[in-house]
């Protein structure tokens, strides 16, 4: 798991349960994105709640949630936005 730590104070990361947030202050959680299936059960990763585009589409919801993670590592973690 990769934790920023904002000159600031501020903590950014993608979510996982592998540390206790909770341990770090009072986490305020925000969805930066989607990964919902289409009419024709293709997975679509939806990053506009970070400013990103539509992703996909993938056979399954697993390859879906890797590229999502993947976008959101390289684009949205370090980024600050």
């Amino acid at each position: 798991m990769q934790i920023i730590i904002a000159p600031s104070g501020d903590i950014r990361c993608i979510y996982s349960e592998e540390i206790d947030l909770a341990t770090l202050g009072n986490p305020a959680i925000t969805r930066a994105s989607h990964v919902e299936p289409d009419q024709q059960g293709r997975w679509w990763g939806d990053l506009s709640p970070v400013g990103g585009p539509p992703l996909g589409p993938f056979s399954t919801r697993s390859e879906a949630l890797a590229a999502e993670q993947t976008w959101l590592a390289s684009n949205w973690l370090e980024s600050g936005r």
